[in-house]
């Protein structure tokens, strides 16, 4: 199999008047999703999880297997061993990169070397450490079953000989206005996947770049809107779309299936927030009514920043980020534990303190229901 020769961007040919009557829904439904992030005080602690959650997804498609829970309880303490220990650094190193790419978009435009250091994040530590974080590659690699040789290959990517030169074209088509953005960063996303130009990782820093490419043409007014619960739940179809472009050159089924992504995304996602909020609302009145405490407000935010954790690890936080004394914040946990605002999920040993949950969040933000 001969490695494949991306198209000229920005792409001709396109089936604009079928586009339109997809994009049109798609647009309306995120900016109803951006408008309630508008509405938030401080959407990075309030939708925290669900920021998690879609480093869990992204990293789903892609093979590990660890869980929300099991993320958020490694944070708190409870440490996994082996393959899980190493899947669950993947989706830690996946959030600290969307963290990352937020406080980096608040100055500069989305760069090649930008994305290098996100690769560079995003492998730390964990598999594919030794496949060259934060640099190109230099070497021919194709995708097929395990250890099949290039002629066996479903799919092989452009030669690292022509690389560069289509990595240049596809950064300048990103800071290009094209006809509408969602129709842009369906393109830039699937030629970003077909261009593969990383050893490992590619999909994703692919999937990391929709949120980023949006918050930049300010379709978003925070870069948090996240694909890869669809693209998981749809993981078949999403490969082939892709393999139908190199193959068929059918980027018009590429783009109608991203479209139709964003647009049950984003109706689900405000769906999801909506309810978080209400959350938010409720347990900031019910913590006020049952602590009477001035800290209160503290002790929310904390723990919708972090549902599952050690107390001993919010005492320290909250006394040193808030000045609450490390003997008051214990006495206001225990209250809400009395209330069944938070749970025990595992209890005090020795020196090590209970580590407690809060079970409606995460719930909430998984769309399971909630007990």
């Amino acid at each position: 199999m001969k490695p494949y020769i991306p198209n000229e961007l920005p792409l001709q040919g396109l089936d604009y008047q079928a586009l339109f009557n997809v994009v049109g829904n798609a647009n309306a439904e995120l900016a109803r999703y951006d408008g309630l992030l508008q509405g938030i005080p401080n959407p990075e602690v309030m939708l925290s999880p669900l920021t998690t959650q879609e480093a869990v997804l992204s990293s789903k498609i892609e093979g590990t297997q660890a869980t929300v829970d099991e993320v958020l309880e490694h944070e708190a303490g409870i440490i996994a061993q082996g393959e899980k220990e190493k899947d669950i650094q993947g989706i830690l190193n996946y959030r600290h990169a969307l963290f990352q790419s937020r406080e980096h978009l608040k100055d500069y435009p989305i760069r090649l070397g930008f994305i290098c250091e996100l690769h560079k994040i995003l492998l730390d530590s964990v598999r594919g450490k030794d496949k060259t974080p934060g640099e190109f590659r230099k070497d021919q690699n194709w995708i097929g079953r395990a250890g099949c040789a290039i002629d066996e290959a479903s799919f092989v990517p452009p030669s690292p000989l022509v690389l560069d030169e289509f990595l240049k074209k596809w950064e300048t088509y990103m800071s290009f206005d094209d006809t509408d953005f969602l129709l842009q960063i369906a393109v830039i996303h699937a030629y970003f996947e077909l261009l593969h130009p990383f050893k490992d990782g590619n999909g994703r820093i692919g999937r990391l770049l929709i949120p980023l490419f949006l918050y930049q043409k300010k379709a978003l007014s925070q870069p948090m809107f996240y694909l890869s619960e669809y693209l998981e739940l749809h993981r078949e179809e999403y490969y082939q779309r892709l393999k139908a472009i190199s193959e068929d050159g059918d980027w018009n089924g590429w783009i109608l299936f991203f479209l139709k992504a964003v647009a049950v995304q984003a109706k689900q996602n405000s769906t999801r927030v909506r309810s978080i909020m209400d959350l938010y609302e409720e347990i900031k009145t019910q913590i006020h009514e049952i602590t009477h405490s001035q800290y209160s407000i503290y002790l929310l935010d904390a723990i919708f920043s972090k549902p599952i954790f050690q107390v001993s690890d919010l005492v320290k936080t909250l006394n040193k980020e808030c000045g609450i004394h490390e003997k008051t914040t214990p006495e206001l946990l225990r209250k809400l534990k009395d209330a069944n605002i938070l749970r025990e999920l595992q209890p005090a040993r020795g020196r090590k303190s209970a580590v407690l949950y809060f079970p409606r969040l995460i719930n909430r933000a998984e769309g399971r229901e909630i007990t």
